[in-house]
């Protein structure tokens, strides 16, 4: 990708710190309320906004398949390196579309096509509030496309203020339920907790949604 989307702001430069910050926490830690959701392994699992790779090495350790998008390079370099034992994939890509991933799944991976792959969760972490109106949209619906039959999807949002030079907005977690709801994913979790690090005025929503199954 050429062009840096702008919900990665701030990030490019910070990337060492945030990676520190980052991997002092565990992925049991951050997803504690949402982890009796996870599949049973071997399972299809993408992680869209994957950073330093916390969540993906956690998950390719309990045996899943995974795919993780990051398009801040300096963010993906740490992940590349930090867990580089790790079974994981990782791509270029961002939302509202993810391109790249579509263009794999288009042209297939080896002997199996990936056109109609699709994966048995999804994880968007401290991601969906970079998108605007229009972006969360279009970024919904693409999620919808990308669950598996009875495949889930989990969302967190972060609330209070924004930090010098990233790009954020006040998402809801009700306005995220209605418009999930709008492309057929039924909530099945809705919660909130404080800020892990102690961020002042900081708090989260964390939210699931399922697919048909």
């Amino acid at each position: 990708m050429t062009d840096l989307p702008s919900g990665t702001a701030g990030y490019g430069a910070t990337a060492d710190d945030l990676a520190a910050s980052y991997e002092s926490l565990t992925f049991a830690e951050v997803h504690r309320d949402t982890l009796h959701l996870l599949p049973a392994p071997p399972a299809r699992i993408l992680d869209v906004g994957a950073g330093t790779g916390r969540d993906a090495a956690a998950l390719a350790a309990l045996g899943h398949a995974v795919t993780a998008v990051e398009p801040t390079a300096e963010l993906r370099a740490h992940g590349q390196r930090l867990h580089a034992g790790a079974a994981i994939a990782w791509i270029d890509d961002a939302l509202p579309d993810l391109p790249a991933l579509q263009a794999m799944q288009a042209r297939g991976s080896g002997t199996r096509s990936m056109g109609d792959a699709r994966f048995d969760f999804v994880l968007l972490s401290a991601v969906w509030m970079h998108l605007d109106a229009a972006e969360r949209s279009r970024a919904m619906a693409r999620l919808a496309g990308l669950l598996a039959p009875g495949g889930t999807a989990t969302i967190s949002l972060r609330h209070g203020p924004v930090p010098t030079g990233r790009r954020m907005f006040e998402v809801t977690a009700a306005e995220t339920r209605a418009l999930a709801a709008r492309h057929g994913l039924a909530t099945v979790h809705d919660s909130e907790r404080p800020a892990l690090l102690g961020q002042r005025g900081v708090w989260w929503s964390v939210l699931a949604f399922r697919a048909p199954a």
